[in-house]
């Protein structure tokens, strides 16, 4: 064997025995990536562990405040299908009834996701026939109270649709201010119920917009 041949050989035996040498262990840490946590101002970044890590992209679990405004916002949904429900038999409109049903699916679609959410996460679940009140006896933002319903449900015609329109559009502005209110408290933050929040925020947006240009028809006719 010449000298070149001789080099080669013992280079590549030297190849053989560092890989033989390079743990299993060694491999999975070189694979796993570096997650950095940039510093507050003023102090530097650190490497977290991969324990540090996992905790770190953990999605945020559910609050009381999450609890407390699934829990409220079933019985206030609860109410906007009772008005609803008034609709057929009482409206001049021809818009209307279907406006109310396709809102009515809307409703009971979500009361159902609302009452699933709780039960998976073995909280209370409010019955449809609870009491639409919050604490201290105060009705939750935008309900009506028995009189107002009463006087909707007595009313026909154009009262009756001026009446809804008007009730509903307020009753949708509650809703609104409930999802405000558990965002200020810091809740809302699990995906599920932020995704929930967000959708009532503009569904009820774009139902409201439509309410207010039924009135304005109402007004200019």
């Amino acid at each position: 064997m010449n000298r070149g041949s001789a080099v080669l050989a013992g280079f590549a035996a030297l190849l053989v025995g560092v890989a033989g040498c390079t743990s299993a262990d060694d491999t999975t840490a070189a694979a796993q990536p570096r997650i950095i946590q940039p510093g507050a101002p003023g102090e530097p970044s650190r490497e977290l562990t991969p324990e540090e890590a996992a905790e770190a992209v953990k999605p945020p679990e559910h609050t009381e405040a999450d609890i407390a405004f699934m829990q409220g916002m079933i019985p206030h949904h609860a109410q906007a299908l009772r008005m609803t429900r008034l609709v057929e038999d009482r409206t001049e409109r021809e818009d209307l009834p279907l406006f109310a049903e396709r809102m009515d699916i809307s409703q009971e679609d979500e009361i159902d996701l609302m009452r699933r959410w709780l039960e998976a996460r073995d909280a209370e679940v409010p019955s449809l026939l609870a009491e639409h009140e919050g604490h201290e006896g105060e009705l939750m933002p935008g309900m009506l109270t028995e009189e107002e319903f009463a006087e909707l449900e007595a009313a026909t015609g154009e009262e009756f649709d001026r009446l809804f329109l008007e009730y509903m559009m307020r009753h949708h502005a509650g809703a609104l201010q409930m999802v405000e209110e558990l965002f200020a408290s810091d809740g809302g933050q699990e995906p599920e119920i932020s995704q929930f929040a967000n959708h009532v925020v503009s569904d009820q947006q774009i139902e409201m917009s439509r309410m207010a240009q039924m009135l304005d028809e109402m007004d200019q006719g």
